[in-house]
């Protein structure tokens, strides 16, 4: 594929695809008229999954310092597929389930919005530098990698970190 192609598919998922979760967001297929079962025991899988692919972000840091190219290689491609695992579990679980609301009051009421904005904002900015790294690898410009991954993994590894930290402030106010 060459390099237009890449800027052209990398633009078009990148816009796609937080416009295409931001509409499946909104639609509850329950409010629908479809018999669907809310699927409530995904929330701390999918923030299990934002634990692990955190963790394994790091692990992969440590590989590629370390002169680990496979084992980075491997990681990086296990976050990407757990990334999209993610997303199939955050929409399936909003598609079917009523949205809950964060019961705090006060500071941590301020502290809970902020995490969530910036998390939800640096999700969808993060999208783009995921895939412009990842095809810097693909066609070895691997300096040209090295340059734009050190911008990408500390806002990957917030929006992965923050996204724990999300689900544990507000799980207390899930729905049973």
């Amino acid at each position: 594929m060459s390099k237009t192609k890449h800027k052209g598919l990398i633009i078009f998922i990148s816009i796609f695809l937080p416009i295409a979760v931001a509409a499946l967001f909104g639609v509850n297929l329950r409010d629908l008229g479809f018999d669907v079962e809310p699927l409530s025991f995904l929330p701390p899988i999918y923030a299990s999954i934002n634990g692990l692919t955190a963790i394994l972000l790091i692990v992969a840091v440590l590989a590629i310092k370390k002169g680990n190219r496979k084992l980075h290689e491997a990681l990086m491609k296990t976050n990407i597929g757990l990334s999209i695992l993610f997303l199939m579990m955050y929409i399936a679980y909003h598609m079917t389930s009523n949205s809950t609301s964060f019961g705090g009051e006060g500071l941590i009421r301020m502290v809970y919005f902020i995490i969530l904005i910036s998390h939800i904002f640096l999700s969808v900015a993060i999208i783009p530098l995921v895939l412009i790294t990842y095809v810097r690898t693909l066609s070895d410009q691997f300096d040209q990698h090295k340059k734009i991954a050190k911008i990408t993994f500390p806002i990957w590894l917030y929006v992965a970190v923050s996204g724990v930290v999300v689900y544990l402030m507000i799980s207390p106010y899930y729905i049973s």
